[in-house]
């Protein structure tokens, strides 16, 4: 019996399978090895995104998107200074910046100049100085109408559009097919629009400014029976050398501006198309606040003692 029971019993043990040790799958595979490494860096790089997010979150999203816009305006204008242009999509832009806006500059600039002449004109011929009225409309528009309401029709017809065109291509993904069609998408899409407003900004500001001191004229002239020769002496005699080319640098700045920002918005509009919208109307308050406070340092800058 006893000899029975250790054969049987060494007869199970010899038939036991023995439990194989595991082995890691990297060991043996190469390949598994290789996913283990991309995704113990896309775990790395996930767990960096959250780590600059949880610092990021104390700021206001706007304060995040006015950063990256004036990033995004560093390399455009680098772009530019390295001549990394296209032609084309230049030639378009330019377009939609220039006669394309100037209708709208038209009316505005031939309003200003009336409007202007209806409310002061009136009051210095009252007061028996007529002879001031040309003066005080150059002076008042090359320093501040001129350039303000310029910046302004701008931001209205051509910013709200760099914001929707890139917002759109944004939330659509075409701006992350162009990335990966390895074409830069600031050179390719920011590049000629930021050229094209900061060329035409200053181009519009002196059609506004011409248009508006003729206006002022003619008005003056048939509302209050001033002759045009001591209104345009007027203007000779008040204006000062450098007051047309400061205004043409307000312009040229306000253009830069105007055009960072609101390809700045276009470009970090996140979400769907809904946000399309919302991303547009906070490129235009936040352009208007940046020109008005652009103003004033300018101002101070070019005509301040």
């Amino acid at each position: 019996m006893r000899l029975g029971w250790s054969l049987g019993s060494r007869a199970m043990r010899i038939h036991q399978p023995s439990t194989p040790q595991e082995v890691p799958p990297e060991a043996s595979d190469p390949i598994a090895a290789a996913r283990g490494n991309r995704a113990g860096r896309a775990a790395a790089a996930r767990l960096r995104q959250q780590a600059a997010s949880l610092q990021n979150r104390n700021l206001p999203r706007w304060l995040r998107r006015l950063g990256a816009s004036l990033m995004i305006g560093g390399q455009a204008v680098s772009a530019i200074a390295r001549l990394r242009i296209g032609r084309q999509d230049l030639t378009q832009e330019l377009l939609e910046a220039g006669p394309g806006s100037f209708l709208i500059v038209l009316v505005t600039a031939l309003a200003a100049g009336t409007v202007f002449n209806i409310q002061v004109a009136a009051e210095l011929s009252k007061q028996g100085a007529s002879a001031a009225i040309g003066g005080l409309l150059a002076l008042g528009l090359s320093r501040e109408i001129a350039p303000l309401l310029t910046a302004t029709l701008l931001t209205g017809k051509v910013a709200t559009a760099y914001a929707a065109q890139l917002g759109t291509m944004k939330v659509t993904e075409q701006i992350d097919a162009i990335t990966m069609l390895r074409t830069d998408p600031v050179e390719y899409l920011v590049v000629p629009r930021v050229l094209a407003l900061v060329i035409m900004a200053p181009v519009q500001c002196l059609v506004f400014f011409l248009l508006a001191i003729w206006s002022g004229q003619v008005s003056s002239t048939l509302l209050y029976g001033l002759p045009p020769a001591v209104f345009w002496n007027s203007v000779r005699t008040w204006m000062e050398p450098n007051d047309v080319p400061s205004m043409l640098i307000k312009a040229l700045v306000f253009g830069l501006l105007i055009s960072v920002l609101a390809c700045g918005w276009g470009l970090t509009t996140r979400g769907g198309p809904k946000e399309v919208g919302s991303s547009t109307t906070g490129a235009v308050v936040m352009i208007l606040m940046a020109v008005a406070l652009m103003d004033v340092v300018l101002t101070q800058i070019l005509f301040g003692v």
